[in-house]
């Protein structure tokens, strides 16, 4: 099973994520999405929900000279949340990924500036108490998704969810720890990477992010 592109993904989502309100696992929910891939996907979703779209900011660290190998992740001002296997396995420590640390933490401020149009960062306000799905356009490792997840569990959600379409497995089972429900549409025995289930998986841009984001009603 391939997706044209997110969009459509969004749809296959959208579906999952009715079933959970029909059955009244999600009321009242509040969509979050992992920009940048994770912006249109959660869009279609918010859509077939009647529900509110927020964005959430966070940044991969990658491996010195590997960006794509991700070792942690970082969201808002929180602490970096590292893989600590991975870490080991590859000699690196939290100190010696100082530098890479600082300079995510500058594009995340960046981009949260600019997706969230100069309102506060995302919190209690909008969390607390109410059913919330965390959608990216996939998961891979999951350490985004992690850290992602910690950041939300602290504004006491009422339910937490991670809705993906597509993932890996065994990161999907280890995410369950961190949601009290993990909605991944499709888990392909043989997974590689995000980006091979996708037909179109071009790389969404500032642009793109911030018009849905002013479609939604979400930036100003």
């Amino acid at each position: 099973m391939r997706y044209f592109d997110r969009r459509h993904a969004g749809e296959a989502l959208a579906t999952r994520c009715l079933a959970l309100v029909r059955t009244g696992a999600l009321t009242d929910p509040l969509v979050v999405a992992l920009p940048r891939g994770g912006v249109p996907v959660a869009a279609v979703v918010a859509r077939a929900l009647g529900a509110p779209l927020e964005v959430l900011v966070a940044r991969k660290i990658g491996v010195p000279g590997r960006p794509e190998v991700g070792v942690g992740a970082l969201v808002g001002e929180d602490p970096p949340v590292f893989d600590e296997g991975a870490l080991a396995a590859l000699g690196l420590t939290a100190e010696r990924l100082a530098g890479d640390v600082e300079r995510e933490r500058a594009e995340l401020r960046r981009r949260e500036e600019a997706y969230r149009a100069g309102r506060p960062p995302l919190g209690a306000a909008e969390v607390t108490g109410r059913a919330v799905l965390l959608v990216d356009d996939g998961l891979a490792t999951g350490g985004t998704a992690r850290a992602a997840l910690r950041y939300l569990r602290r504004w006491d959600p009422a339910r937490l969810v991670l809705a993906v379409p597509v993932g890996d497995a065994a990161a999907a089972a280890a995410l369950r720890e961190e949601a009290d429900d993990v909605e991944c549409v499709h888990q392909p025995r043989n997974f590689h990477g995000v980006g091979e289930w996708y037909l179109d998986f071009d790389q969404v841009q500032d642009a793109e992010v911030i018009s849905i984001l002013r479609g939604s009603g979400t930036a100003v």
